[in-house]
Protein backbone atom coordinates (compact mmCIF):
# COMPACT_ATOMS: atom_id res chain seq x y z
CA UNK A 1 0.00 0.00 0.00
CA UNK A 2 1.28 3.46 -0.90
CA UNK A 3 1.70 5.79 2.08
CA UNK A 4 -0.17 8.88 0.93
CA UNK A 5 -1.14 10.47 4.21
CA UNK A 6 -0.72 10.86 7.93
CA UNK A 7 -2.44 9.01 10.74
CA UNK A 8 -3.54 10.55 14.01
CA UNK A 9 -4.33 8.54 17.13
CA UNK A 10 -6.92 10.30 19.29
CA UNK A 11 -5.73 9.91 22.88
CA UNK A 12 -7.14 12.98 24.59
CA UNK A 13 -10.30 11.55 26.15
CA UNK A 14 -11.05 11.81 29.84
CA UNK A 15 -11.25 8.00 30.37
CA UNK A 16 -13.84 8.59 33.11
CA UNK A 17 -15.42 5.13 32.75
CA UNK A 18 -12.03 3.40 32.91
CA UNK A 19 -11.05 5.31 36.07
CA UNK A 20 -7.53 5.95 34.73
CA UNK A 21 -6.03 7.19 31.48
CA UNK A 22 -6.56 4.26 29.11
CA UNK A 23 -3.98 5.53 26.61
CA UNK A 24 -1.31 4.84 29.26
CA UNK A 25 -2.43 1.28 30.12
CA UNK A 26 -0.12 -1.54 28.98
CA UNK A 27 -1.24 -3.49 25.91
CA UNK A 28 0.04 -6.06 23.42
CA UNK A 29 3.55 -6.27 24.84
CA UNK A 30 3.97 -2.48 24.86
CA UNK A 31 4.14 -0.29 27.97
CA UNK A 32 1.08 1.66 26.78
CA UNK A 33 -1.91 1.35 24.47
CA UNK A 34 -0.79 4.58 22.79
CA UNK A 35 2.59 3.08 21.89
CA UNK A 36 0.93 -0.14 20.68
CA UNK A 37 -1.29 1.87 18.33
CA UNK A 38 1.59 4.04 17.14
CA UNK A 39 3.76 1.03 16.29
CA UNK A 40 0.89 -0.60 14.38
CA UNK A 41 0.06 2.51 12.34
CA UNK A 42 3.74 3.30 11.68
CA UNK A 43 3.88 0.27 9.39
CA UNK A 44 1.08 1.74 7.24
CA UNK A 45 1.67 5.51 7.24
CA UNK A 46 4.58 7.89 6.71
CA UNK A 47 3.93 9.77 9.94
CA UNK A 48 1.84 8.97 12.98
CA UNK A 49 0.79 11.61 15.49
CA UNK A 50 -0.98 11.50 18.82
CA UNK A 51 -3.75 14.00 19.55
CA UNK A 52 -4.03 14.93 23.25
CA UNK A 53 -4.33 17.86 25.65
CA UNK A 54 -0.62 17.54 26.55
CA UNK A 55 2.37 15.30 25.96
CA UNK A 56 1.81 12.66 28.65
CA UNK A 57 3.70 9.89 26.83
CA UNK A 58 7.07 8.44 27.79
CA UNK A 59 8.04 7.14 24.35
CA UNK A 60 9.27 8.88 21.22
CA UNK A 61 6.19 10.36 19.56
CA UNK A 62 4.82 13.48 17.90
CA UNK A 63 1.96 15.02 19.87
CA UNK A 64 -0.58 17.50 18.53
CA UNK A 65 -2.08 19.44 21.41
CA UNK A 66 -5.72 20.51 21.28
CA UNK A 67 -6.14 24.17 20.38
CA UNK A 68 -8.99 24.52 22.89
CA UNK A 69 -9.40 23.58 26.54
CA UNK A 70 -12.73 21.95 25.68
CA UNK A 71 -12.57 18.17 25.35
CA UNK A 72 -14.21 16.46 22.37
CA UNK A 73 -13.31 14.55 19.21
CA UNK A 74 -14.54 17.58 17.20
CA UNK A 75 -11.95 19.80 18.94
CA UNK A 76 -9.33 17.12 18.24
CA UNK A 77 -10.28 16.96 14.56
CA UNK A 78 -10.09 20.73 14.11
CA UNK A 79 -6.79 20.91 16.04
CA UNK A 80 -5.03 18.24 13.97
CA UNK A 81 -6.07 19.81 10.66
CA UNK A 82 -5.07 23.29 11.82
CA UNK A 83 -1.69 22.01 13.02
CA UNK A 84 -0.75 19.70 10.16
CA UNK A 85 -2.30 21.62 7.24
CA UNK A 86 -2.82 18.21 5.62
CA UNK A 87 -5.31 17.45 2.87
CA UNK A 88 -6.30 14.12 4.44
CA UNK A 89 -5.77 12.34 7.76
CA UNK A 90 -6.56 8.85 8.93
CA UNK A 91 -8.08 9.06 12.41
CA UNK A 92 -8.15 6.20 14.93
CA UNK A 93 -9.15 6.14 18.58
CA UNK A 94 -6.42 4.99 20.96
CA UNK A 95 -8.85 2.58 22.63
CA UNK A 96 -9.67 0.57 19.47
CA UNK A 97 -6.68 -1.81 19.35
CA UNK A 98 -8.33 -4.43 17.13
CA UNK A 99 -8.71 -2.19 14.08
CA UNK A 100 -6.19 -3.88 11.80
CA UNK A 101 -4.45 -3.37 8.48
CA UNK A 102 -7.31 -5.02 6.55
CA UNK A 103 -9.86 -2.52 7.89
CA UNK A 104 -7.57 0.48 7.31
CA UNK A 105 -6.77 -0.59 3.73
CA UNK A 106 -10.46 -1.09 2.94
CA UNK A 107 -11.21 2.45 4.16
CA UNK A 108 -8.31 3.95 2.18
CA UNK A 109 -9.39 2.05 -0.95
CA UNK A 110 -12.66 4.00 -0.87
CA UNK A 111 -10.85 7.36 -1.01
CA UNK A 112 -12.56 9.62 -3.55
CA UNK A 113 -11.82 13.29 -4.14
CA UNK A 114 -15.54 14.12 -4.07
CA UNK A 115 -15.88 12.99 -0.43
CA UNK A 116 -15.17 14.74 2.88
CA UNK A 117 -14.86 11.53 4.89
CA UNK A 118 -14.79 7.74 4.59
CA UNK A 119 -15.78 6.22 7.91
CA UNK A 120 -16.25 2.65 9.14
CA UNK A 121 -19.75 1.38 9.84
CA UNK A 122 -20.26 -1.89 11.69
CA UNK A 123 -23.57 -3.64 12.50
CA UNK A 124 -23.88 -1.61 15.74
CA UNK A 125 -23.47 1.74 13.96
CA UNK A 126 -20.94 4.22 12.62
CA UNK A 127 -17.38 4.35 13.98
CA UNK A 128 -16.46 8.06 13.66
CA UNK A 129 -12.99 7.57 15.19
CA UNK A 130 -11.99 5.09 12.51
CA UNK A 131 -11.85 6.79 9.16
CA UNK A 132 -10.21 9.00 6.61
CA UNK A 133 -11.09 12.69 6.94
CA UNK A 134 -10.39 15.41 4.38
CA UNK A 135 -9.65 19.06 5.16
CA UNK A 136 -12.76 19.93 3.11
CA UNK A 137 -14.80 18.97 6.19
CA UNK A 138 -13.34 21.87 8.21
CA UNK A 139 -15.92 24.58 7.31
CA UNK A 140 -18.70 22.28 8.52
CA UNK A 141 -16.67 21.41 11.63
CA UNK A 142 -16.31 25.12 12.48
CA UNK A 143 -20.06 25.60 12.01
CA UNK A 144 -20.82 22.71 14.36
CA UNK A 145 -18.35 24.09 16.91
CA UNK A 146 -20.07 27.50 16.77
CA UNK A 147 -23.41 25.80 17.43
CA UNK A 148 -21.89 23.90 20.38
CA UNK A 149 -22.57 20.54 18.71
CA UNK A 150 -19.48 18.37 19.26
CA UNK A 151 -20.95 15.09 17.94
CA UNK A 152 -18.88 13.70 15.08
CA UNK A 153 -21.88 11.65 13.95
CA UNK A 154 -23.85 14.84 13.30
CA UNK A 155 -20.90 16.37 11.44
CA UNK A 156 -20.62 13.26 9.25
CA UNK A 157 -24.35 13.41 8.45
CA UNK A 158 -23.90 16.98 7.15
CA UNK A 159 -20.73 16.20 5.19
CA UNK A 160 -20.22 14.21 2.02
CA UNK A 161 -19.49 10.99 3.88
CA UNK A 162 -19.13 7.44 2.64
CA UNK A 163 -19.92 4.93 5.37
CA UNK A 164 -17.85 1.84 4.57
CA UNK A 165 -19.63 -1.27 5.80
CA UNK A 166 -17.98 -4.00 7.83
CA UNK A 167 -19.73 -7.23 8.83
CA UNK A 168 -18.49 -7.48 12.42
CA UNK A 169 -18.47 -5.26 15.50
CA UNK A 170 -15.57 -6.97 17.28
CA UNK A 171 -12.71 -5.15 15.47
CA UNK A 172 -14.19 -1.84 16.62
CA UNK A 173 -14.41 -2.77 20.30
CA UNK A 174 -13.61 0.26 22.45
CA UNK A 175 -11.92 -0.27 25.79
CA UNK A 176 -14.07 1.99 27.97
CA UNK A 177 -14.44 -0.06 31.17
CA UNK A 178 -11.90 -2.09 33.20
CA UNK A 179 -13.67 -5.37 32.32
CA UNK A 180 -13.47 -4.56 28.57
CA UNK A 181 -9.76 -3.87 28.96
CA UNK A 182 -9.14 -7.19 30.76
CA UNK A 183 -11.17 -9.08 28.16
CA UNK A 184 -9.23 -7.38 25.32
CA UNK A 185 -5.87 -8.32 26.87
CA UNK A 186 -6.96 -11.98 27.09
CA UNK A 187 -8.30 -11.91 23.53
CA UNK A 188 -5.10 -10.35 22.20
CA UNK A 189 -2.91 -12.89 24.02
CA UNK A 190 -4.99 -15.78 22.63
CA UNK A 191 -4.97 -14.53 19.04
CA UNK A 192 -1.26 -13.69 18.96
CA UNK A 193 -0.10 -17.13 20.13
Amino acid sequence: MRKPLYAVIFAGGRSSRMGKDKSLLPFGGYPTLAQFQQEKLSTLFDKVYLSAKKNKFDFDCMVIKDTSMQSSPLIGLISVFETLQAEALFILSVDAPFVDEHIIKKLLDHNKSSLDAMVAQSPSGIQPLCGLYKSSILPLAYEQLKKGNHKLGDLLDLARTLFVRFDEDSPFTNLNHPQEYKKAIKHFENTSK
